[in-house]
């Protein structure tokens, strides 16, 4: 099979579209012929030489992808060949197969198309996981989302409000504000602008965020404790701005408040905190309100797997709003104009965006 190789680590990396040798699923494994994938900044990071893939996990690139079952393992019940699904992995998704155990694999959510389901798998996973199982995300409570147009921002503002949630984001551009709004954001934070620590509680009463949604750690570690709620809790699942920080721990006591670091990529595949039992959860929660068009994946633009080059710096330029995909070549549902980026084209009415 073809899949992109990391010729030369570094920013950018050199990326090179070429053969290498096709997967062999393990008897709890399932083999995916790749309709999609999707960049993650994981994946820049890890092109970077800076992230390794945990140990086991492929070298290739993709946390995340969409495809046809092509072949299961021997001790997989529950899926069968040709069943339209889409995955969270630990690697690998940037090819035209990859190997991922069964218990990570996800039916293609009803109205959901198989190049844009492969957005969802990593945010569904990320959101729910943090929002819903870690910080017990409740009615009522108000969320702040730092990077609302990231396509965990955009899952995240959607699974909050419909939570019943109130729903706090921080952004720059002003079309990417205003796509936050339109998402279902009752408070947008230009953080050019203003400042959240002041912002956010003018807007909610003084009260403040009782979860606080964080990619950025280190630098926003002093301002996410200062806008916290009483008893608030402050999930950083990212270090855009670095790793190590002061915790001020007498201004977190005062608010009674959590610091909580959580990962994905390097839980277990199976066992309690999984991989396997946040997959099972999300396809039980989340999923149905993916069906009904109450929660949509949020697609910005999407770009052929072997100029994965292009899709990368289209990431780390930001300003795009939700998920950056790669279609697998001879994929489906998206056109190419001039520019070169392809654009999303689903037969369907098309609510890719979250337009509700």
């Amino acid at each position: 099979m073809k899949a992109i190789v990391v010729e030369h680590p570094g920013s950018p990396a050199e990326l090179t579209w070429t053969e290498v040798p096709d997967p062999e699923p393990a008897a709890d494994e399932v083999l995916i012929d790749v309709a999609a994938s999707a960049v993650n900044r994981a994946d820049l990071l890890q092109a970077a030489g800076h992230y390794p893939p945990p140990p086991g996990a492929s070298p290739i690139l993709g946390l995340e992808c969409s495809g046809t079952v092509a072949a299961v393992g021997r001790d997989v019940t529950g899926w069968t060949v040709g069943d339209q699904v889409c995955a969270l992995l630990a690697g690998g998704g940037y090819a035209e197969r990859v190997a991922v155990p069964a218990g990570q694999v996800l039916p293609v959510p009803d109205g959901v198309d198989l190049v844009e389901a492969a957005g969802l798998p990593e945010v569904a996973c990320t959101v729910w996981s943090n929002l819903v199982m870690t910080a017990g995300l409740q009615a009522g409570r108000t969320v702040l989302i730092h990077g609302g147009g990231s396509g965990i921002g955009t899952m995240a503002i959607q699974v909050a409000k419909q939570l019943g949630a109130t729903v706090a984001i921080t952004a720059s551009r002003p079309a990417t504000l205003e796509r936050c709004r339109e998402l279902g954001a009752d408070i947008a934070i230009d953080y050019h602008a203003e400042d959240f620590v002041t912002a956010l509680p003018a807007a909610t009463g003084g009260r403040g965020a009782d979860i606080v949604l964080d990619v950025i750690g280190a630098k926003y570690l002093a301002r996410n404790i200062a806008v916290l709620a009483d008893g608030g809790r402050l999930v950083i699942i990212g270090m855009q701005g670095g790793s190590k920080a002061e915790l001020d721990i007498n201004a977190l006591m005062r608010r009674r408040g959590g610091v909580i670091g959580t990962t994905l990529r390097s839980r277990p595949a199976t066992g309690p905190g999984s991989k396997a039992e946040i997959v099972a959860r999300v396809r039980a929660e989340l999923w149905p309100l993916i069906a009904r068009g109450a929660v949509r994946p949020v697609i910005d633009s999407v770009v052929d797997l072997p100029d994965a080059a292009r899709a990368h710096r289209r990431v780390a330029e930001g300003g795009h709003v939700g998920k950056v995909l790669l279609r697998a070549p001879g994929g489906a549902g998206v056109s190419e104009p001039a520019d070169g980026v392809l654009s999303h084209t689903p037969d369907r009415e098309d609510k890719s965006r979250g337009d509700r």
